[in-house]
């Protein structure tokens, strides 16, 4: 008989114990539940690159030495979301010293590091820019830094970049190169809505 109660009260122990894990651990599945919805659903940071969806006008102008005038290119671009709203693709067309040119970028916003990314690729060249930054409400613009391949040394050099969203109709992305320590700016790209 105390062996039977001793063996009723280890099991009905293991049961109570038992069942407290499944609920401890189903709490936790939750709560990781909770935080993995909130890291994949588009949030404001996500509809203010959506507001930019259409199709726009670009002037493009490109500085080769930071003491010249720069060469101005005119083009066409097409920003739309995609992968339901977490990203920006961003696709561009121009045609520069008779060469037609593409290029596109992706640019998202990572609801866990508080950061954008943008990767850049063109038909110029093999190489990706990559470049992380935050938004700055004060200018409404987002400021990043990050890097790409030098193909005249093959080294990594840094790049910054600066998008504004004048408003609606108007945006513009400014990129600076330092090259030798010294910083300069080689691009900028007007963006009219059409």
């Amino acid at each position: 008989m105390k062996t039977l109660n001793k063996f009723l009260l280890i099991t009905s122990i293991l049961a109570i114990s038992i069942n407290f894990s499944f609920a401890q651990e189903e709490s936790k599945q939750d709560e990781q539940m909770q935080i993995w919805m909130e890291y994949m659903t588009p949030g404001p940071m996500h509809e203010m690159l959506a507001s930019g969806a259409g199709e726009w006008t670009t002037v493009s102008k490109f500085w080769m030495d930071p003491a010249g005038e720069p060469m101005v290119v005119e083009g066409a671009g097409t920003i739309e979301m995609i992968l339901g709203g977490r990203y920006e693709k961003s696709t561009n067309t121009s045609t520069m010293m008779g060469m037609e040119t593409e290029g596109f970028s992706i640019t998202g916003y990572d609801n866990a590091t508080g950061e954008f990314t943008s990767t850049w690729i063109d038909n110029l060249g093999t190489g990706t820019a990559i470049v992380k930054g935050k938004y700055d409400k004060s200018t409404n613009s987002i400021h990043s830094k990050g890097t790409m391949v030098d193909p005249m040394t093959g080294q990594e050099m840094e790049i910054r970049e600066v998008r504004t969203f004048s408003d609606e109709n108007n945006q513009l992305l400014e990129m600076w190169i330092t090259h030798n320590g010294q910083e300069f700016k080689s691009m900028e790209i007007e963006f009219t809505r059409k």
